[in-house]
């Protein structure tokens, strides 16, 4: 699909979000741009540090106060009505409405994000009364409804339960739950599944299919595991410290990579026929730099082999490589 016939229902425009502490200033999303169209799947997909969760924070309005702050960018969304809102500069009432509503997120620890002290149904039927308004009992019953939706058995007697009582898995799926309780036109995980064993991981990601089949929703999946990515998405944005470095189709960019950092990230999984050969995978060298200390031009240079002095004069554009395929690297050429 073309990117003139995609419905684009969020979309993140130069988005600049950095925290400020006594150390200096953390640049921890630094001129993030993609876009999700409904019903869609987009990864976001980087190492620890790249600023994967602060763009999903920034998106959700929930940043740290006073140390984060979005500096520049737009946020823009548009809401059931058709509305669009720019929800980097939104009002904090026009941000509570749309949150949980029709943004909606499960976050990267269920335990940590669940509170110990209310039971599960109790945190369901909070979220439906805050958003919907109506009765308890209804809250309840939905609450009921969403726990067997995501396939929890026995869910009238699971709703009276607290988190510490449940599996990581189980817990796993009341977040899912608590974040479709109001039908949200977007859902953004956060690694739902890093927690979880191979088994529980791949029912979760099932789930999230099926559940995105049955609404139309569209998912901004947050992740460090390329095998998940190719799992679950449409597209994929691969993200290096707090920038965009290739956006693309999940096929295209699986079969035809081609910013460096995106080659390290593939090179780095296990395959069959790299155990056939006995050869070792080949890591990439060096580590992601401090967001309080910041490389100058292409962030990657000094973990690149490809790099040369041009490299380190200024930060690339994200440019189109070919149809739907961005890149940023000077040594990019269009196909």
């Amino acid at each position: 699909m073309s990117a003139s016939q995609r419905d684009i229902i969020l979309a993140v425009d130069g988005l600049k979000t950095w925290f400020h502490s006594r150390d200096g200033v953390a640049k921890s999303v630094d001129g993030v741009t993609f876009d999700l169209a409904r019903g869609e799947t987009l990864a976001i997909v980087g190492e620890s540090g790249s600023g994967k969760s602060v763009t999903s924070l920034s998106i959700m309005g929930l940043l740290p106060k006073p140390a984060g702050r979005i500096e520049a960018g737009a946020i823009r969304f548009r809401d059931r009505r058709g509305a669009l809102h720019d929800l980097a500069r939104a009002p904090a009432a026009t941000l509570r409405r749309i949150r949980g509503a029709e943004i909606a997120m499960i976050f990267q620890e269920p335990m940590t994000s669940l509170n110990p002290l209310y039971t599960v149904g109790d945190q369901i039927a909070e979220a439906v009364l805050q958003h919907e308004g109506g009765s308890r009992a209804a809250a309840l019953q939905r609450a009921r409804d969403m726990l067997e939706r995501v396939e929890i058995p026995a869910a009238a007697r699971r709703i009276h339960e607290y988190p510490h009582q449940m599996s990581g898995g189980m817990r796993q799926r009341v977040m899912i739950a608590l974040a479709l309780a109001c039908n949200p036109s977007v859902l953004i995980a956060d690694e739902p599944t890093t927690a979880l064993d191979v088994t529980v991981q791949a029912q979760i990601l099932d789930l999230l299919r099926r559940l995105q089949a049955e609404s139309g929703m569209s998912i901004l999946f947050v992740t460090h595991n390329l095998g998940v990515v190719a799992e679950i998405a449409h597209r994929v944005a691969v993200m290096y410290a707090g920038r965009v470095v290739e956006d693309a189709g999940v096929d295209d960019l699986f079969e035809r990579p081609t910013h460096p950092y995106t080659r390290g990230l593939l090179s780095c999984i296990p395959t069959a026929a790299l155990l056939a050969s006995r050869q070792r995978l080949q890591p990439i060298p060096g580590n992601v730099p401090s967001v309080l200390d910041l490389p100058p031009g292409c962030t990657f240079a000094p973990r690149c082999a490809l790099a040369e002095p041009a490299c380190t004069r200024a930060v690339p554009e994200l440019a189109a490589v070919r149809d739907a395929h961005l890149a940023r690297c000077i040594k990019v050429t269009p196909q």
